[in-house]
């Protein structure tokens, strides 16, 4: 049974920031551990290559770590090996020149615009990618893609990122989503969960600008957050989890501190010692693992030596990455928030 976030907010104070640490540290270091998962195969331009494990988590990579690194301070490990990791994924798509065949190849496909825009996001450019994106970004067709609108939200942000006019209203595409609609709270189930956490990184540039969240949407999630995270905690969701603790770190104003004390150290109990995070379930002791198909061995995250990794990569690379992405998020505006209530008490 896990801490229950709705009926027993707060927990301890401080109690995130007790564990945040080393949940980033942990999964950040799993990530780096696991480079060779992220690799793109000598086919990926071929049609019978798997977009959803190849191009997928790549992009995935660079994107959060982009979030990671603007969230930590430099000079720190954690902001060092945010950019080693986003080089590293830079440096798999050729400098850009993988993404601008894919589009060549598929210039009505809005996935190669936006792993690039992830790049761009970091300052790393391909001039003949904008160019050629620059011309069907232009397109009719370009404006009328059919997509669901938390979709079409990513693409606006993916034109904003790159530098070009977005090819419709963000505010208009947000009112016809789930979260933009203000639901029923009880509606809510794991589509519609991955629905609105998307929709918060798109319209928040992926959790780096909240001012841009309006305020009835804000007031929305801090009412609901704390059931829902309670409900995905108690149905071993940790993968859902992770998306909605980044989204409650990039509420505007004040963060959640009361939800993110009780969810942190709930959420911290599904990282395996070598930091990987299953998407759903029961989590898996190292010593667990069945004889003869041991997985591969990482280094433990304080470097004490090889942890068993329990999870296949596609079973746990994306869960594991939000981790990493929720608790720099989380930690950033926690220890910002401590800092500024002890200035403002010292002044008073």
């Amino acid at each position: 049974m896990t801490a229950s976030v709705a009926t027993a907010p707060g927990g301890t104070t401080g109690a995130a920031l007790s564990v945040l640490p080393a949940v980033l540290r942990g999964a950040l270091g799993w990530a780096d551990a696991h480079r060779s998962g992220f690799v793109l195969p000598a086919d990926v331009l071929e049609p019978h290559t798997e977009v959803n494990r190849t191009l997928k988590p790549l992009g995935e990579l660079a994107q959060l770590c982009t979030t990671i690194r603007r969230s930590t301070a430099p000079g720190t490990p954690e902001h060092g090996t945010a950019g080693d990791l986003i080089k590293f994924a830079w440096d798999q798509v050729h400098a850009g020149d993988l993404l601008l065949e894919l589009l060549r190849g598929e210039p009505f496909a809005a996935y190669p615009y936006e792993i690039y825009a992830a790049f761009a996001g970091h300052g790393l450019r391909s001039e003949g990618f904008e160019r050629l994106a620059g011309t069907l970004s232009s397109t009719r067709g370009w404006a009328h893609t059919e997509q669901q609108a938390n979709r079409e939200l990513g693409l606006i942000n993916s034109e904003r990122r790159v530098g070009a006019a977005p090819h419709a209203e963000a505010g208009e595409v947000l009112a016809r989503t789930w979260l933009g609609g203000l639901s029923e709270p009880w509606m809510f189930e794991g589509p519609s969960g991955y629905a609105l956490t998307h929709t918060v990184f798109h319209i928040t540039d992926w959790c780096c600008v909240p001012e841009r969240m309006p305020a009835d949407i804000d007031a929305y999630l801090r009412a609901w957050l704390p059931p829902w995270i309670d409900g995905c905690l108690e149905s071993r969701q940790w993968d859902l989890t992770g998306e909605l603790l980044a989204v409650a770190a990039a509420l505007p104003g004040p963060p959640p501190t009361d939800l993110l004390d009780a969810a942190w150290p709930a959420l911290a109990t599904a990282q395996a010692p070598g930091g990987a995070v299953p998407e759903t379930g029961p989590t898996v002791s190292p010593a667990r693992t069945p004889h003869g198909d041991d997985p591969p061995q990482t280094v433990g995250p304080d470097g004490a030596g090889p942890e068993p990794d329990p999870y296949p990569f596609l079973a746990c690379y994306h869960s594991t990455l939000v981790t990493a992405f929720a608790a720099a998020l989380s930690l950033e505006r926690l220890t910002t928030h401590r800092a500024d209530t002890a200035a403002t008490g010292a002044a008073v």
